[in-house]
C-alpha cells in the first residue's frame, strides 16, 4: 500500500519526502516563461493551462508521489483539484510556493525568462488604473475602468482565481508550444516522466 502525502508540505517537508524517495516528482505548473526565470532544481513544468486542456486524457502510469509547485500556491491547488477528479492520488501541494521555498532557504536554478504571473497582473492591473485615471480628466466616463479593475481584483482575492492571470496566461511568452505538450504531460503521468526536468 502506497503511503498517502499531506496536502500541503513545506520546504523542510518537500527536502525529507525527497531524501526518503527519490521517484518523488516535482511538477512546476507556472507559465514556461515563468519557470526558465526560476524554479527549483529537478522539477518538471508542466503548466497549469495545459492540464486543463488535457485534462480528460490525465491517467498516470507510476506510483510516485507528486509535489505541485506554483508562485504562491493558488495555482497549484487547482492543479491538485484538477488531477484529483481526473483520478490521480499521492498528491501534494508545496505551501506558499516558489515565494515560500525561497523564504524558507530552498535552492533555485536561476535562468532568463518572462516575469511570474503575479507581477504581470500588478503591471497591467496598474497600467488600466493610471491610464483609465488619467483618461478619465478628458473623458469622465473612463474613470470606470479603474473601479472595473479594481472589482475585478476583489474578486480574484475572494475566490482565490483571476481572470486576468488566465487571459495573459494566453499571451505566447506564457504558453506551451503544441508540440512539447505531450512531453510535458508525460513528466506528470508516464513511468519513466524524464522529459522537462530542469
Amino acid at each position: 500500500m502506497t503511503q498517502a502525502l499531506p496536502k500541503t508540505v513545506d520546504t523542510a517537508q518537500v527536502r525529507a519526502l525527497r531524501e526518503a524517495n527519490p521517484q518523488i516528482r516535482l511538477i512546476d505548473v507556472r507559465a514556461p516563461g515563468e519557470f526558465a526565470s526560476s524554479h527549483i532544481p529537478g522539477s518538471y513544468n508542466v503548466p497549469l493551462d495545459l492540464l486543463r486542456e488535457h485534462r480528460d486524457e490525465l491517467t498516470a502510469q507510476h506510483g510516485d508521489p507528486v509535489v505541485l509547485v506554483c508562485a504562491s500556491g493558488g495555482r497549484a491547488e487547482q492543479a491538485r483539484t484538477l488531477l484529483e477528479n481526473a483520478g490521480l492520488d499521492r498528491l501534494s501541494v508545496l505551501r506558499g510556493g516558489i515565494t515560500g521555498w525561497q523564504q524558507q532557504g530552498g535552492e533555485l536554478n536561476q535562468g532568463r525568462g518572462t516575469w511570474a504571473m503575479e507581477r504581470q497582473v500588478r503591471l497591467v492591473a496598474g497600467l488600466l488604473v493610471f491610464t483609465g485615471v488619467v483618461a478619465s480628466t478628458a473623458y469622465d466616463p473612463l474613470k470606470w475602468v479603474a473601479g472595473f479593475v479594481g472589482a475585478g481584483l476583489t474578486f480574484a482575492a475572494v475566490s482565490n482565481t483571476c481572470a486576468m492571470s488566465r487571459v495573459l496566461g494566453l499571451l505566447p511568452h506564457n504558453r506551451t508550444s503544441r508540440t512539447d505538450g505531450r512531453a510535458l504531460l508525460d513528466a506528470l503521468t508516464g513511468g519513466t516522466g524524464a522529459a522537462c526536468r530542469a
